[in-house]
């Protein structure tokens, strides 16, 4: 069984597959666990049912999430940044406003990702519009 950073790092890759290929989530899904058997292990990997409820969730409240960043990206348009930004603050919007994930958890395991897949400005977007996320709703709020 996988961390739930482990999780929530294949999710981040999940989410950006599917913002690339508009494929259904089961099909994205379905390929990824194809590519971990082929270039990580020797047998089909366990299924990763956090991974699994973080992506499928998260798409599914894609418009609702992007309402939510776009609200709280000063100056920025969804579109004009980076996939992998995107998609992080994606994935920890959900959590915060859907899975009941502290904010303050959210926001480290999101800064984390950002350090691994993203620049150094990166960190302080992500930094920033999670702050200002967590400071909208009221900083102690946990789930939605």
């Amino acid at each position: 069984m996988p961390t739930r950073f482990e999780s929530r790092r294949r999710a981040l890759q999940m989410l950006y597959l599917w913002d690339m290929r508009r494929q259904t989530v089961e099909d994205a899904v379905g390929s990824y666990y194809d590519s971990l058997y082929s270039e990580e292990e020797e047998v089909k990997p366990d299924a990763d049912p956090f991974m699994e409820e973080l992506v499928a969730g998260a798409v599914s409240k894609i418009p609702e999430l992007d309402e939510v960043i776009t609200k709280y990206a000063s100056n920025w348009r969804l579109d004009r940044m980076p996939m992998v930004d995107r998609n992080l603050l994606r994935l920890a919007v959900y959590e915060i406003l859907y899975q009941g994930t502290p904010t303050a958890v959210a926001i480290d395991q999101a800064l984390e990702l950002a350090r691994r897949f993203s620049g150094d400005e990166s960190v302080g977007f992500v930094n920033g519009v999670l702050d200002a996320v967590a400071k909208g709703r009221g900083a102690g709020s946990t789930g939605g």
